[in-house]
Protein backbone atom coordinates (compact mmCIF):
# COMPACT_ATOMS: atom_id res chain seq x y z
CA UNK A 1 0.00 0.00 0.00
CA UNK A 2 1.45 3.36 -0.68
CA UNK A 3 2.49 5.78 2.14
CA UNK A 4 0.16 8.50 2.27
CA UNK A 5 1.88 10.93 4.35
CA UNK A 6 5.39 11.18 3.16
CA UNK A 7 5.77 14.28 2.48
CA UNK A 8 4.99 15.60 5.78
CA UNK A 9 8.22 16.01 7.27
CA UNK A 10 9.64 18.47 4.77
CA UNK A 11 7.46 20.54 6.47
CA UNK A 12 9.27 23.44 7.98
CA UNK A 13 9.23 26.80 9.50
CA UNK A 14 12.45 28.96 9.47
CA UNK A 15 11.65 31.85 11.13
CA UNK A 16 11.09 29.91 14.53
CA UNK A 17 14.57 28.12 13.52
CA UNK A 18 16.51 31.30 13.68
CA UNK A 19 14.81 32.31 16.66
CA UNK A 20 15.98 29.21 18.82
CA UNK A 21 19.30 29.77 17.64
CA UNK A 22 19.73 33.38 17.96
CA UNK A 23 18.71 32.41 21.94
CA UNK A 24 21.48 29.46 21.72
CA UNK A 25 23.62 32.44 20.97
CA UNK A 26 22.40 34.92 23.65
CA UNK A 27 23.14 32.24 26.24
CA UNK A 28 26.58 31.85 25.23
CA UNK A 29 26.59 35.74 25.33
CA UNK A 30 26.07 35.54 29.19
CA UNK A 31 29.15 33.15 29.82
CA UNK A 32 32.33 35.15 30.53
CA UNK A 33 34.36 35.50 28.27
CA UNK A 34 37.93 34.36 27.76
CA UNK A 35 38.11 33.00 31.63
CA UNK A 36 39.19 29.21 32.50
CA UNK A 37 40.61 28.19 35.58
CA UNK A 38 41.60 31.42 36.86
CA UNK A 39 43.83 32.11 33.74
CA UNK A 40 42.56 35.30 32.04
CA UNK A 41 43.38 35.52 28.12
CA UNK A 42 41.58 36.67 24.85
CA UNK A 43 38.38 36.86 23.93
CA UNK A 44 37.41 32.72 22.86
CA UNK A 45 35.49 33.82 19.68
CA UNK A 46 34.38 36.86 18.33
CA UNK A 47 30.41 37.23 18.81
CA UNK A 48 30.37 38.46 15.04
CA UNK A 49 32.41 35.06 13.96
CA UNK A 50 29.95 33.13 16.06
CA UNK A 51 26.71 34.59 14.68
CA UNK A 52 27.83 34.87 10.71
CA UNK A 53 28.81 30.69 11.20
CA UNK A 54 25.04 29.97 12.50
CA UNK A 55 23.15 32.41 10.22
CA UNK A 56 25.07 31.04 7.11
CA UNK A 57 24.90 27.54 8.12
CA UNK A 58 20.96 28.38 9.25
CA UNK A 59 20.75 29.94 5.59
CA UNK A 60 21.20 26.73 3.39
CA UNK A 61 18.76 24.90 6.18
CA UNK A 62 16.44 27.56 5.64
CA UNK A 63 16.50 27.07 1.77
CA UNK A 64 16.65 23.14 2.34
CA UNK A 65 13.45 23.83 4.15
CA UNK A 66 11.86 26.38 1.59
CA UNK A 67 12.62 23.51 -0.89
CA UNK A 68 10.56 21.00 1.71
CA UNK A 69 7.62 23.33 1.77
CA UNK A 70 7.31 23.40 -2.12
CA UNK A 71 7.75 19.54 -1.89
CA UNK A 72 4.67 19.45 0.25
CA UNK A 73 2.12 20.52 -2.62
CA UNK A 74 3.39 17.97 -4.84
CA UNK A 75 3.56 15.40 -2.02
CA UNK A 76 -0.25 15.72 -1.52
CA UNK A 77 -1.15 15.25 -5.10
CA UNK A 78 1.27 12.62 -5.38
CA UNK A 79 -0.85 10.78 -2.52
CA UNK A 80 -4.00 11.39 -4.26
CA UNK A 81 -2.62 10.26 -7.56
CA UNK A 82 -1.48 7.14 -5.49
CA UNK A 83 -5.24 6.43 -3.97
CA UNK A 84 -6.81 6.66 -7.73
CA UNK A 85 -4.14 3.80 -8.42
CA UNK A 86 -5.15 1.77 -5.51
CA UNK A 87 -9.04 2.17 -6.41
CA UNK A 88 -7.84 0.97 -9.97
CA UNK A 89 -6.27 -1.68 -9.09
CA UNK A 90 -8.95 -3.26 -6.54
CA UNK A 91 -11.48 -2.52 -9.38
CA UNK A 92 -9.23 -4.70 -11.64
CA UNK A 93 -9.00 -7.35 -8.65
CA UNK A 94 -12.98 -7.48 -8.66
CA UNK A 95 -13.28 -7.82 -12.54
CA UNK A 96 -10.90 -10.52 -12.03
CA UNK A 97 -13.02 -12.75 -9.17
CA UNK A 98 -15.52 -13.47 -12.71
CA UNK A 99 -12.55 -14.54 -14.38
CA UNK A 100 -12.93 -18.28 -15.32
CA UNK A 101 -9.63 -18.92 -14.16
CA UNK A 102 -8.91 -20.21 -11.10
CA UNK A 103 -5.83 -18.89 -10.17
CA UNK A 104 -6.64 -15.84 -11.37
CA UNK A 105 -9.58 -15.15 -9.29
CA UNK A 106 -7.43 -16.92 -6.54
CA UNK A 107 -4.65 -14.11 -6.77
CA UNK A 108 -7.99 -11.56 -6.89
CA UNK A 109 -9.20 -12.78 -3.52
CA UNK A 110 -6.24 -12.37 -1.90
CA UNK A 111 -5.40 -8.79 -3.16
CA UNK A 112 -8.80 -8.06 -1.59
CA UNK A 113 -8.00 -9.62 1.62
CA UNK A 114 -4.80 -7.88 2.00
CA UNK A 115 -6.58 -4.58 0.70
CA UNK A 116 -9.22 -4.89 2.69
CA UNK A 117 -7.55 -5.60 6.10
CA UNK A 118 -4.89 -3.14 6.22
CA UNK A 119 -7.28 -0.11 5.42
CA UNK A 120 -10.71 1.23 6.08
CA UNK A 121 -12.12 1.79 2.32
CA UNK A 122 -15.89 2.54 3.33
CA UNK A 123 -16.47 4.96 0.65
CA UNK A 124 -15.34 2.89 -2.09
CA UNK A 125 -16.89 -0.37 -1.67
CA UNK A 126 -20.54 1.42 -0.40
CA UNK A 127 -20.50 1.94 -3.89
CA UNK A 128 -20.18 -1.41 -5.11
CA UNK A 129 -20.92 -3.74 -2.05
CA UNK A 130 -23.95 -5.70 -4.49
CA UNK A 131 -20.95 -6.62 -7.15
CA UNK A 132 -18.37 -7.55 -4.33
CA UNK A 133 -20.93 -9.72 -2.81
CA UNK A 134 -22.55 -11.41 -6.14
CA UNK A 135 -18.81 -12.14 -6.72
CA UNK A 136 -18.20 -13.50 -3.22
CA UNK A 137 -21.59 -15.68 -3.32
CA UNK A 138 -20.45 -17.35 -6.83
CA UNK A 139 -16.90 -18.21 -5.15
CA UNK A 140 -18.49 -19.81 -2.43
CA UNK A 141 -21.26 -21.81 -4.13
CA UNK A 142 -19.07 -22.80 -6.91
CA UNK A 143 -15.23 -22.51 -5.97
CA UNK A 144 -13.22 -25.26 -5.15
CA UNK A 145 -11.63 -25.62 -1.53
CA UNK A 146 -8.77 -23.07 -1.59
CA UNK A 147 -11.39 -20.33 -3.47
CA UNK A 148 -14.18 -20.99 -0.88
CA UNK A 149 -11.64 -20.48 1.89
CA UNK A 150 -10.74 -17.22 0.56
CA UNK A 151 -13.99 -15.81 -0.47
CA UNK A 152 -15.26 -16.49 2.89
CA UNK A 153 -12.53 -14.46 4.48
CA UNK A 154 -12.76 -11.52 2.19
CA UNK A 155 -16.67 -11.50 2.74
CA UNK A 156 -16.29 -11.23 6.59
CA UNK A 157 -13.96 -8.66 5.81
CA UNK A 158 -16.33 -6.71 4.01
CA UNK A 159 -18.81 -6.77 6.72
CA UNK A 160 -16.38 -5.65 8.72
CA UNK A 161 -15.41 -2.64 6.27
CA UNK A 162 -19.22 -1.77 5.92
CA UNK A 163 -19.78 -1.20 9.57
CA UNK A 164 -22.38 -3.76 10.57
CA UNK A 165 -25.17 -1.52 9.26
CA UNK A 166 -28.16 -2.30 6.93
CA UNK A 167 -25.85 -3.34 3.86
CA UNK A 168 -23.60 -5.87 6.33
CA UNK A 169 -27.07 -6.98 7.29
CA UNK A 170 -28.44 -7.78 3.72
CA UNK A 171 -25.31 -9.16 2.82
CA UNK A 172 -25.12 -11.45 5.49
CA UNK A 173 -28.67 -12.97 5.06
CA UNK A 174 -28.15 -13.80 1.29
CA UNK A 175 -24.65 -15.61 2.40
CA UNK A 176 -25.80 -17.30 5.56
CA UNK A 177 -27.14 -20.51 4.51
CA UNK A 178 -24.24 -20.64 1.91
CA UNK A 179 -21.79 -20.72 4.46
CA UNK A 180 -24.11 -22.74 6.81
CA UNK A 181 -24.49 -25.64 4.38
CA UNK A 182 -20.50 -25.66 3.66
CA UNK A 183 -19.85 -25.39 7.38
CA UNK A 184 -21.77 -28.99 8.11
CA UNK A 185 -21.09 -30.31 5.00
CA UNK A 186 -18.52 -33.10 6.08
CA UNK A 187 -17.34 -33.64 2.53
CA UNK A 188 -16.53 -30.23 2.52
CA UNK A 189 -12.76 -28.93 2.38
CA UNK A 190 -11.43 -28.50 6.20
CA UNK A 191 -9.98 -25.21 5.05
CA UNK A 192 -13.63 -24.36 3.44
CA UNK A 193 -15.35 -25.07 6.49
CA UNK A 194 -13.13 -23.26 8.77
CA UNK A 195 -13.27 -19.91 7.03
CA UNK A 196 -16.98 -20.33 6.68
CA UNK A 197 -17.24 -21.22 11.08
CA UNK A 198 -14.75 -17.64 11.78
CA UNK A 199 -17.30 -15.77 9.16
CA UNK A 200 -20.29 -17.18 10.37
CA UNK A 201 -19.25 -16.23 13.89
CA UNK A 202 -17.79 -12.59 12.83
CA UNK A 203 -20.51 -11.24 10.78
CA UNK A 204 -23.58 -12.21 12.83
CA UNK A 205 -21.48 -10.78 15.60
CA UNK A 206 -21.17 -7.64 13.66
CA UNK A 207 -24.54 -7.41 11.88
CA UNK A 208 -27.40 -5.62 13.33
CA UNK A 209 -29.03 -9.50 13.25
CA UNK A 210 -27.00 -10.85 16.06
CA UNK A 211 -29.85 -10.77 18.08
CA UNK A 212 -33.03 -13.35 18.04
CA UNK A 213 -33.52 -15.99 15.87
CA UNK A 214 -30.68 -15.54 13.87
CA UNK A 215 -28.02 -15.41 16.83
CA UNK A 216 -29.33 -18.81 18.26
CA UNK A 217 -28.96 -20.75 14.81
CA UNK A 218 -25.78 -19.93 14.61
CA UNK A 219 -24.87 -20.97 17.74
CA UNK A 220 -26.86 -24.15 17.10
CA UNK A 221 -24.76 -24.72 13.39
CA UNK A 222 -21.39 -24.03 15.16
CA UNK A 223 -22.42 -26.36 18.06
CA UNK A 224 -23.00 -29.13 16.16
CA UNK A 225 -18.99 -28.79 14.67
CA UNK A 226 -17.17 -28.52 17.62
CA UNK A 227 -19.58 -31.10 19.80
CA UNK A 228 -18.29 -34.03 17.93
CA UNK A 229 -15.01 -33.42 20.22
CA UNK A 230 -17.04 -34.32 23.40
CA UNK A 231 -16.66 -37.23 25.40
CA UNK A 232 -18.73 -40.33 24.16
CA UNK A 233 -21.43 -42.02 26.85
CA UNK A 234 -18.78 -44.22 28.31
CA UNK A 235 -16.73 -41.01 28.97
CA UNK A 236 -13.68 -41.32 26.39
CA UNK A 237 -12.40 -38.31 24.12
CA UNK A 238 -13.20 -39.58 20.16
CA UNK A 239 -9.98 -39.86 18.22
CA UNK A 240 -9.80 -36.95 16.06
CA UNK A 241 -9.44 -37.14 11.99
CA UNK A 242 -6.73 -35.34 10.06
CA UNK A 243 -7.15 -31.37 10.13
CA UNK A 244 -10.44 -31.87 12.57
CA UNK A 245 -8.70 -30.26 15.63
CA UNK A 246 -8.15 -26.91 13.43
CA UNK A 247 -11.72 -26.91 12.79
CA UNK A 248 -12.97 -27.93 16.16
CA UNK A 249 -10.98 -24.67 17.15
CA UNK A 250 -12.41 -22.40 14.77
CA UNK A 251 -15.92 -22.86 15.66
CA UNK A 252 -15.42 -22.98 19.11
CA UNK A 253 -13.87 -19.83 19.08
CA UNK A 254 -16.52 -18.42 17.02
CA UNK A 255 -19.06 -19.78 18.95
CA UNK A 256 -17.57 -18.06 22.21
CA UNK A 257 -17.55 -14.87 20.54
CA UNK A 258 -21.00 -15.26 19.51
CA UNK A 259 -21.91 -16.15 23.10
CA UNK A 260 -20.78 -12.46 24.52
CA UNK A 261 -23.90 -11.49 22.96
CA UNK A 262 -26.48 -14.10 24.37
CA UNK A 263 -29.18 -13.03 27.15
CA UNK A 264 -28.38 -14.00 30.43
CA UNK A 265 -31.44 -16.87 30.65
CA UNK A 266 -30.06 -18.50 27.46
CA UNK A 267 -26.33 -17.86 28.71
CA UNK A 268 -27.27 -19.86 31.91
CA UNK A 269 -28.21 -23.02 29.63
CA UNK A 270 -25.26 -22.91 27.90
CA UNK A 271 -23.19 -22.79 31.10
CA UNK A 272 -24.83 -26.14 32.44
CA UNK A 273 -25.07 -28.05 28.78
CA UNK A 274 -21.34 -27.26 27.76
CA UNK A 275 -18.88 -26.39 30.53
CA UNK A 276 -19.12 -29.97 32.20
CA UNK A 277 -18.39 -31.77 28.75
CA UNK A 278 -15.54 -29.06 28.02
CA UNK A 279 -13.89 -29.67 31.08
CA UNK A 280 -13.48 -33.26 29.62
CA UNK A 281 -12.20 -31.91 25.99
CA UNK A 282 -8.86 -30.24 28.20
CA UNK A 283 -7.47 -33.60 27.97
CA UNK A 284 -6.99 -33.40 23.66
CA UNK A 285 -4.21 -34.54 22.15
CA UNK A 286 -4.27 -31.08 20.29
CA UNK A 287 -2.24 -28.24 21.67
CA UNK A 288 -4.34 -25.38 19.94
CA UNK A 289 -7.64 -27.11 20.51
CA UNK A 290 -6.56 -27.35 24.43
CA UNK A 291 -5.96 -23.79 24.55
CA UNK A 292 -9.39 -22.75 22.36
CA UNK A 293 -11.30 -24.47 25.20
CA UNK A 294 -8.95 -23.43 28.18
CA UNK A 295 -10.02 -20.09 26.65
CA UNK A 296 -13.60 -20.32 26.31
CA UNK A 297 -14.17 -22.49 30.09
CA UNK A 298 -12.20 -19.14 31.79
CA UNK A 299 -14.85 -16.88 29.42
CA UNK A 300 -17.76 -18.83 30.22
CA UNK A 301 -16.85 -18.99 33.67
CA UNK A 302 -16.43 -14.84 33.68
CA UNK A 303 -19.55 -14.37 32.05
CA UNK A 304 -21.22 -16.82 35.03
CA UNK A 305 -19.91 -14.90 37.75
CA UNK A 306 -21.23 -11.77 35.73
CA UNK A 307 -24.95 -13.03 36.24
CA UNK A 308 -24.64 -14.54 39.57
CA UNK A 309 -21.72 -13.29 41.92
CA UNK A 310 -22.03 -16.64 43.56
CA UNK A 311 -21.41 -18.75 40.38
CA UNK A 312 -18.92 -21.74 41.11
CA UNK A 313 -17.47 -24.31 38.64
CA UNK A 314 -18.61 -27.88 39.93
CA UNK A 315 -15.70 -29.82 40.91
CA UNK A 316 -13.38 -26.78 41.20
CA UNK A 317 -11.09 -28.97 42.78
CA UNK A 318 -10.52 -31.79 39.76
CA UNK A 319 -10.97 -28.44 37.55
CA UNK A 320 -7.49 -26.63 39.19
CA UNK A 321 -5.78 -29.68 38.99
CA UNK A 322 -5.82 -30.22 35.49
CA UNK A 323 -5.42 -26.19 34.79
CA UNK A 324 -2.04 -26.59 37.21
CA UNK A 325 -0.97 -29.82 35.46
CA UNK A 326 -1.39 -27.92 31.85
CA UNK A 327 0.20 -25.14 33.41
CA UNK A 328 3.66 -26.66 34.35
CA UNK A 329 3.16 -29.26 31.70
CA UNK A 330 6.65 -30.39 30.49
CA UNK A 331 6.54 -33.26 28.03
CA UNK A 332 9.74 -33.75 25.67
CA UNK A 333 7.36 -35.15 23.39
CA UNK A 334 5.48 -31.74 22.56
CA UNK A 335 7.05 -28.80 20.51
CA UNK A 336 9.43 -26.32 23.09
CA UNK A 337 6.84 -23.39 21.63
CA UNK A 338 3.63 -25.49 22.12
CA UNK A 339 4.39 -25.83 25.59
CA UNK A 340 5.20 -22.07 26.67
CA UNK A 341 2.10 -20.88 25.17
CA UNK A 342 0.42 -23.80 26.99
CA UNK A 343 2.07 -22.63 29.86
CA UNK A 344 1.56 -19.25 29.28
CA UNK A 345 -2.61 -19.37 28.46
CA UNK A 346 -2.86 -21.73 31.05
CA UNK A 347 -1.69 -20.28 34.37
CA UNK A 348 -3.50 -17.50 33.10
CA UNK A 349 -7.21 -19.44 33.38
CA UNK A 350 -5.56 -20.93 36.85
CA UNK A 351 -5.19 -17.34 38.33
CA UNK A 352 -8.95 -16.13 37.13
CA UNK A 353 -10.49 -19.36 38.19
CA UNK A 354 -8.92 -19.21 41.87
CA UNK A 355 -8.41 -15.28 42.14
CA UNK A 356 -10.54 -14.08 39.83
CA UNK A 357 -7.11 -12.51 38.25
CA UNK A 358 -7.19 -11.32 34.90
CA UNK A 359 -3.79 -9.39 33.30
CA UNK A 360 -4.55 -6.26 31.99
CA UNK A 361 -3.41 -5.48 28.23
CA UNK A 362 -2.86 -2.02 26.99
CA UNK A 363 -3.12 -1.78 23.05
CA UNK A 364 -1.46 1.26 21.64
CA UNK A 365 -2.45 2.64 18.20
CA UNK A 366 -2.01 6.10 16.79
CA UNK A 367 -2.49 8.43 20.08
CA UNK A 368 -4.97 6.52 21.26
CA UNK A 369 -5.24 2.76 23.65
CA UNK A 370 -7.38 -0.07 23.90
CA UNK A 371 -7.50 -1.97 27.56
CA UNK A 372 -7.89 -5.48 27.30
CA UNK A 373 -9.20 -6.28 30.88
CA UNK A 374 -11.48 -9.06 30.90
CA UNK A 375 -11.52 -12.38 28.98
CA UNK A 376 -14.75 -11.38 27.15
CA UNK A 377 -12.57 -7.94 25.92
CA UNK A 378 -9.94 -10.93 24.77
CA UNK A 379 -11.94 -13.03 22.95
CA UNK A 380 -13.32 -9.81 20.92
CA UNK A 381 -9.89 -8.59 20.69
CA UNK A 382 -8.37 -11.81 19.27
CA UNK A 383 -10.84 -12.16 16.83
CA UNK A 384 -10.73 -9.06 15.05
CA UNK A 385 -7.32 -9.62 15.50
CA UNK A 386 -7.54 -12.49 13.65
CA UNK A 387 -9.30 -11.60 11.08
CA UNK A 388 -7.53 -8.06 10.13
CA UNK A 389 -3.95 -9.08 11.44
CA UNK A 390 -1.80 -6.08 11.05
CA UNK A 391 -4.32 -3.99 9.94
CA UNK A 392 -6.10 -4.27 13.42
CA UNK A 393 -4.52 -1.18 15.22
CA UNK A 394 -5.70 1.04 11.60
CA UNK A 395 -9.11 0.32 12.01
CA UNK A 396 -8.99 0.38 15.79
CA UNK A 397 -8.23 3.94 14.76
CA UNK A 398 -10.02 4.94 11.53
CA UNK A 399 -13.08 1.95 11.72
CA UNK A 400 -16.58 3.52 13.66
CA UNK A 401 -17.16 0.30 14.08
CA UNK A 402 -14.82 -1.56 15.98
CA UNK A 403 -14.52 2.20 17.68
CA UNK A 404 -17.59 1.11 19.08
CA UNK A 405 -17.42 -2.26 20.00
CA UNK A 406 -14.39 -1.01 22.55
CA UNK A 407 -16.14 1.98 23.80
CA UNK A 408 -13.56 4.74 21.79
CA UNK A 409 -15.84 6.86 20.23
CA UNK A 410 -16.02 8.23 16.60
CA UNK A 411 -12.58 8.97 15.14
CA UNK A 412 -10.42 11.64 16.52
CA UNK A 413 -9.59 14.07 13.61
CA UNK A 414 -6.24 15.64 14.99
CA UNK A 415 -3.84 15.26 12.19
CA UNK A 416 -4.13 19.52 11.47
CA UNK A 417 -3.81 20.59 14.76
CA UNK A 418 -0.88 18.23 16.20
CA UNK A 419 1.03 18.36 12.82
CA UNK A 420 0.96 21.94 13.01
CA UNK A 421 2.56 22.12 16.59
CA UNK A 422 4.64 19.47 16.01
CA UNK A 423 8.01 19.86 15.27
CA UNK A 424 9.51 18.23 12.24
CA UNK A 425 12.01 15.66 12.45
CA UNK A 426 13.88 17.03 9.51
CA UNK A 427 13.44 20.75 11.80
CA UNK A 428 14.87 19.38 14.83
CA UNK A 429 17.96 18.16 12.21
CA UNK A 430 18.56 21.53 11.57
CA UNK A 431 18.84 23.38 14.32
CA UNK A 432 20.78 20.58 16.01
CA UNK A 433 23.18 20.39 13.67
CA UNK A 434 23.53 24.30 13.44
CA UNK A 435 23.60 24.58 17.23
CA UNK A 436 26.78 21.18 17.22
CA UNK A 437 28.75 23.47 14.60
CA UNK A 438 28.25 26.66 16.67
CA UNK A 439 29.59 24.29 19.87
CA UNK A 440 32.40 22.72 18.26
CA UNK A 441 33.25 25.72 16.46
CA UNK A 442 33.78 27.47 20.02
CA UNK A 443 35.21 24.57 21.78
CA UNK A 444 37.92 24.47 19.48
CA UNK A 445 38.82 27.94 19.56
CA UNK A 446 39.14 27.87 23.43
CA UNK A 447 41.04 24.60 23.34
CA UNK A 448 43.52 27.06 21.06
CA UNK A 449 43.39 29.61 23.47
CA UNK A 450 44.34 27.60 26.61
CA UNK A 451 47.59 25.65 24.69
CA UNK A 452 48.93 29.02 23.70
CA UNK A 453 48.40 30.36 27.60
CA UNK A 454 49.96 27.09 28.58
Amino acid sequence: MPRSKKGKRGSSKPGSLRQEVLQLQLSAKACPKGVKNGVKGESTASDDEMTSDILSHCSSASESASVMEESTGSEQVDEQTAQEQMEDKLKQCIDNLMDKSAKTRLAALESLRQAFSSKLLYDFLTERRLTVSDCLERSIKKGGGEEQAAAATVFTLLCIQLGGGDEAEEGFKVLRPVLTSILIDSSASIAARQSCARALGMCCYVSTAEEGETLIKSLAHLESVFMSSYPNKEGTLPTPKPGSSWLHSAALQAWSLLVTLCPASKLAVLLDLHLPKLLACLQSSDVNYRIAVGETIALLVELGRDIDQEFEVEDSESLCKCLKSLATDSNKHRAKNDRRKQRSIFREVLHYIENEDFPEEKIRFGLENVYIDSWMRRRIYDAFKEILESGVRDHLQHNPLLRDIFGLGPPLILDATIKANKISRFEKHLFNSAAFKARTKQRNKVRDKRADVM
